[in-house]
């Protein structure tokens, strides 16, 4: 999968290039060698190449592209039939190989892709899931002790969220949750991560980000949290805690856990603040 994940940073022109080359070699080489030896698997490479790592629309062009190569590679070679027609023929056939290929190894990648996103994704809210945040804060950790820079880790979590499943029902408390969802993403960098934990909490990772810029950014998102729910009439607020950490805890867990005991001081007390904190080890 690494071998993959690398390939796939080539651009399209790359693949394009590099399949369009590799037909006609196979095309020269297909004549060369004369028609008693067949190539027609060799045929499959740059199509797979272009389906896989481009799309489906330019895999179906090198599908036709490779018959085309393998008829002129028949006809120049001295290969004949009885009739003319049979070169049409095995022209169509192999073409209708080439795409039947073409639409399988396409709804493959789709699928994976699919399945790749739901992976690290929650269904809900759009936000990064519980697992691939924890993937995201480990590298995280780690470049804040090579470089030594700090990062700020926000707890949210959303107080009476509860009384609006009651009350309103579960569509309704999905609604909230997108909503917040969204608000969060919009005053992020793209760098930054926001996360759904559990039922009615959320993690902002906010890399590279001292406190005082972490109190810009947190203040600002409190309001249009606040302003959100207000509008909509959803009696929800919001207890956050704010740590940021210029030492890091060994474990993505220690770090996760600080900031959440941090907010549940927060929900224990008055409930709709936030509280900020330096972890300096």
């Amino acid at each position: 999968m690494n071998i993959v994940k690398a390939l796939e940073k080539h651009s399209r022109l790359f693949w394009g290039i590099v399949g369009g080359e590799l037909v006609l070699v196979l095309g020269v080489i297909d004549y060369l060698t004369g028609y008693e030896i067949s190539f027609s698997l060799f045929y499959l490479a740059p199509i797979v190449l272009v389906t896989w790592f481009v799309s489906r629309r330019l895999g179906i062009m090198f599908s036709i592209f490779s018959a085309i190569t393998w008829y002129f590679a028949d006809a120049l070679s001295g290969q004949t039939y009885s009739l003319p027609a049979i070169y049409l023929w095995n022209t169509l056939i192999r073409f209708g190989f080439f795409i039947i290929v073409t639409l399988l190894l396409s709804a493959l990648r789709e699928k994976l892709r699919t399945e790749e996103i739901f992976a690290r994704t929650d269904f809900v809210t759009g936000a990064v899931n519980t697992r691939y945040f924890y993937n995201l804060a480990h590298m995280e950790i780690s470049r804040s002790r090579r470089y030594q820079h700090p990062f700020t880790l926000a707890y949210i979590d959303l107080d009476n969220f509860k009384a609006i499943n009651d009350r309103f029902g579960h569509g309704t408390g999905d609604m909230v949750l997108k909503t917040v969802a969204s608000a969060l993403q919009h005053h992020l960098r793209d760098t930054d991560i926001v996360a759904r934990f559990g039922g009615d909490e959320f993690a902002l990772l906010l890399t590279e980000t001292g406190q005082e810029a972490a109190k810009v950014v947190i203040s600002k998102i409190h309001s249009s949290l606040m302003a959100e729910m207000q509008k909509n009439s959803w009696p929800v607020t919001f207890s956050i805690g704010v740590v940021t950490y210029v030492a890091v805890p060994h474990t993505v867990d220690n770090v996760v856990k600080i900031a959440d005991e941090l907010m549940y001081s927060v929900k224990s007390g008055t409930k709709n603040g936030v509280r900020y904190s330096t972890y300096t080890g």
